[in-house]
C-alpha cells in the first residue's frame, strides 16, 4: 500500500472516530458516499440501515463528548486492493456499547469515502 493513501485513509478514519464522539452527523456524511448504508445483525436478524436514518439518530442523540464518555478508538486493520479500494476494521465506543466496525472504503473523485458499514455491538455493564 502506498504510504502516501494509506495516510489518507487513516485521516478519513480519523474524521469517522471523531464524528462520531462529537456526535456531528455532518462531520460523518462529509466521508460517507451518500449511497452507503449500514448493515448489523440483532437477534438472528439482518438489518439495513439506510445512511440518512444512521445520521438523524445520530442527530438526536446525546453526543459520547458531551456525556464525558470515555474515548477508546482505534484502527485495527487497513487493507488496501487497489487504487481506489480498501477496508477498514475499526474498534470505537459508547459505554456500555462497543463496536467492531468494518468499513469498505472506496476512492472516488480523489476522495477516499465509506461505502458499507457492517459492525458488531457488545453491551457490557
Amino acid at each position: 500500500m502506498d504510504h502516501d493513501e494509506r495516510a489518507v485513509i487513516e485521516q478519513t478514519l480519523q474524521t469517522y472516530f471523531d464524528g462520531l464522539y462529537e456526535g456531528d452527523a455532518d462531520k460523518l456524511a462529509s466521508i460517507f458516499h451518500e449511497a452507503a448504508a449500514l448493515t448489523f445483525e440483532q437477534d438472528g436478524r439482518v438489518t439495513v440501515l439506510p445512511l440518512a436514518q444512521w445520521l438523524k439518530a445520530v442527530r438526536e442523540r446525546p453526543a459520547p463528548r458531551a456525556r464525558d464518555l470515555a474515548r477508546d478508538d482505534a484502527v485495527l486493520l487497513i487493507d488496501q486492493s487497489g487504487p481506489t479500494t480498501a477496508f477498514a476494521k475499526v474498534r470505537c465506543q459508547i459505554p456500555p456499547r462497543y463496536f467492531t466496525d468494518y468499513l469498505s472504503l472506496l476512492k472516488v473523485d480523489d476522495r477516499w469515502l465509506v461505502v458499507q458499514k457492517v459492525f458488531a455491538t457488545v453491551v457490557k455493564p
